[in-house]
């Protein structure tokens, strides 16, 4: 008995508002569906964020009837519970998955949990923000106490543990009933593997970068889903890779040796078959901010989907190492420093600073969208 378990799919999302990446997210999502008819399973599970809102573009919705038609047509039912994307912010409504139940996808209740061919239990709960964890930790009694009867029990969740966020988590690991054989879990976009209970807890990660940030998780662990087998006495989880449509290229390049890492980068996004995502991080000595950006986009925008630049000249660090705090208070400090990129930096800073420590949050908001739509680069 082995099912499939994916994630966070997010269908419609539109990374830096380009089209290319919504059709990438499709895409990726295409080659999970065909993985996983050619490894035949009893069923998937879809732990949460199968869209990225709970008003999917049209795209999406076709995307996702195309997807789930192919698993019906190769009778894989589907289950699946509301992510915090998929939720719909509005009393009695429901969310977009609904949609799909004639293609078989079932969205998982946790007052009617699903017993797959009268041997495994699948009890799934939609997520809870932090505010409502006594309404999550009541639904997990409810489902642990009516797993008892069943040898093989898989509990769905869309859910941060404070064992992998520092903040920002909804559930703490000791909440967690221990009397299930897999924890099918999303939200957390890596890929993360731990014995819990009888069995594994399991985040598949998202199977395309979200966020930037996801890179170096994707680099050495890959991104996809999982192929689970449930029959033996503990969880065997094999790990199926799914290359992403588009390369995303991360680099650090000091600016010592920057003319040799532009030409062998320049190289490198050459060879792309499709245009790259570039993310650069400049450090070093000699160089300014203001007049890295024109540069690597003149470089790389003709061959780039994106170009994401982040300067840090070590003159920053030097001032902070060499600051004498009996004569410098911290606004002094983002002046002198920020004052090397660019005069509105420094500016924007020291009154981001002022409204946030007044706890004038819509000052804030306002100052940074100004700034962001200021900002060309």
């Amino acid at each position: 008995m082995k099912f499939a378990h994916i994630s966070d799919s997010h269908l419609s999302f539109r990374q830096f508002g380009l089209l290319e990446r919504e059709y990438d997210f499709y895409d990726v999502f295409d080659k999970v569906i065909d993985s996983i008819i050619k490894e035949k399973p009893d069923f998937v599970i879809h732990s949460g964020d199968f869209f990225e809102s709970s008003r999917p573009s049209p795209l999406a919705l076709l995307s996702a009837q195309m997807a789930l038609s192919r698993l019906k047509n190769n009778d894989i039912p589907i289950f699946a519970i509301a992510g915090n994307h998929d939720i719909v912010m509005r009393s009695d409504a429901i969310p977009p998955q609904m949609l799909f139940e004639d293609l078989g996808l079932t969205l998982l209740d946790p007052s009617d949990p699903y017993i797959f061919d009268d041997k495994i239990f699948i009890g799934g709960i939609q997520y809870y923000s932090r505010h409502f964890n006594k309404l999550l930790l009541k639904s997990l009694e409810n489902l642990e106490n009516k797993a008892k009867d069943y040898d093989k029990k898989i509990l769905v969740l869309h859910q941060g543990i404070d064992r992998y966020l520092n903040i920002n988590y909804e559930l703490k690991m000791g909440q967690i009933p221990k009397n299930f054989n897999y924890y099918a879990f999303g939200h957390i976009h890596k890929r993360i593997i731990e014995d819990f209970g009888e069995g594994k807890l399991a985040y598949p990660g998202c199977p395309e970068i979200w966020r930037m940030d996801e890179i170096e998780n994707y680099e050495t662990k890959g991104k996809g889903y999982y192929m689970v087998d449930i029959s033996r006495d503990s969880p065997e989880i094999k790990l199926i890779d799914i290359e992403s449509p588009r390369a995303i290229i991360q680099r650090t390049i000091d600016y010592s040796n920057f003319d040799k890492e532009i030409d062998n980068l320049k190289e490198e996004v050459d060879d792309c078959a499709e245009k790259p995502l570039l993310k650069l991080k400049i450090v070093g000595d000699g160089f300014k901010s203001s007049d890295i950006h024109p540069l690597i986009n003149e470089i790389f925008n003709k061959n780039c989907l994106s170009t994401r630049i982040q300067c840090q000249p070590n003159i920053i660090n030097e001032k902070l190492k060499t600051a004498d705090n009996k004569h410098h208070n911290i606004q002094e400090l983002l002046k002198e420093g920020l004052d090397y990129y660019k005069e509105d930096y420094s500016e924007f800073a020291l009154e981001l600073l002022n409204s946030i420590s007044k706890n004038d949050l819509e000052t804030a908001e306002s100052l940074t969208k100004k700034l962001y739509g200021d900002f060309k680069c």
